[in-house]
């Protein structure tokens, strides 16, 4: 089959690799679909994250059609419809059990292989999908594959990262990055009841898309972001701010714009050894703080169940899409924002 491999610093191969195979009776084969490009496969690709195997097939997010079932496998057959989390779960562990899927004792991130050890991703043809009754979710006909994909990763994502900043109608938030999480960060945070919700990036573009779902935008490199929020919050700060970014100067200005006792809710991948503020500016500032990894499955099989994705356009973030064989491109356009391009989906067939 014909995937996207990691071949170095900022190298993705379009390449003929061998096919996936039933390893477990648990396993599923699944035909892609579509695959997404996600932020967080740019930090490989900047060579920020190290150790990911050459020749890794890339990618986390996909829809698809289970093309084989191992013969345990009892929730898909061949023929389904099917959406994925970006990790896989087992549903039995202690993490699954209370919900933090991805933090499974059985768990892997799809497309991450290290040492030989690990599983390949999503931006190919087929894919392998271990404990394929626990990590997939049927993908229903009313729900298209653009919001399916979205499910899987990044809305998930910005929901949790909107859930973990206690909405309340009342206060008054701040979501920095208006990229594709934040976005659906955004989104969520106005569906959870936030009133007051300012939106911070330097991209006219997508502020304006922000605007639209229903956030006050501000330009970063237009006006002073501090203190247009103090001036908002009668001097005192934002109750919470999400910051999506994964850098450590928006980490910075997330807690720069934070009241005393307020929270900030952080799911950018970072990579930084230290935080940009110091324990004192935390206590100082009776900080809460709540990062990590979004439990996609978790999030993704209550959505579903509220058919909160059927309400909302999210899929309008996806700006790009391209051929599998347009791997190359695709990446450079999502990575340098060409042609205004907020999220790119690669098409495999």
């Amino acid at each position: 089959m014909y995937a996207l491999t990691f071949g170095g610093k900022e190298m993705i191969e379009y390449s003929n690799v061998s096919d996936p195979q039933l390893l477990q009776p648990t396993d599923a084969i699944v035909k892609i679909t579509m695959a997404g490009i996600c932020g967080s496969d740019l930090h490989v690709y900047h060579g920020r994250e190290t150790g990911l195997d050459h020749g890794t097939v890339m990618g986390h997010e996909f829809t698809g059609i289970v093309e084989e079932a191992g013969r345990d496998v009892r929730k898909f057959k061949k023929g389904t419809r099917v959406l994925s989390p970006f990790t896989t779960s087992c549903g039995e562990c202690f993490y699954c059990r209370i919900g933090l899927t991805c933090r499974c004792e059985k768990g892997n991130l799809f497309g991450w292989v290290e040492k030989g050890h690990g599983l390949h991703g999503a931006q190919s043809q087929y894919i392998r999908v271990p404990m394929a009754d626990s990590t997939l979710l049927p993908l229903s006909n009313d729900l298209s594959e653009r919001k399916g994909l979205l499910l899987g990763d990044v809305f998930s994502t910005g929901y949790f990262c909107a859930d973990n900043a206690g909405i309340k109608p009342s206060s008054v938030y701040a979501v920095i990055g208006c990229g594709p999480v934040g976005l659906m960060t955004v989104i969520a945070a106005k569906h959870l009841g936030a009133s007051t919700l300012f939106a911070i990036d330097t991209i006219p573009e997508r502020l304006a898309m922000a605007k639209n779902f229903g956030a006050v935008p501000l330009n970063a490199t237009l006006v002073n972001v501090k203190e247009e929020i103090l001036n908002n919050t009668h001097g005192r700060g934002a109750d919470g701010v999400m910051e999506v970014v994964g850098s450590s100067a928006t980490l910075k200005l997330a807690i720069d714009l934070l009241r005393p006792g307020g929270t900030i809710s952080s799911v950018g991948v970072h990579t930084a050894k230290h935080f940009s503020f110091s324990p004192g500016e935390a206590y100082d500032k009776n900080l809460i703080y709540k990062s990590g990894r979004c439990p996609a499955h978790y999030y993704a099989e209550k959505l579903l169940r509220t058919e909160v994705p059927q309400r909302y356009a999210i899929e309008d973030i996806i700006t790009h899409q391209f051929s599998l064989q347009q791997g190359a491109k695709a990446y450079e356009v999502f990575d340098k924002k060409l042609d205004n391009c907020i999220k790119a989906v690669l098409m495999t067939s």
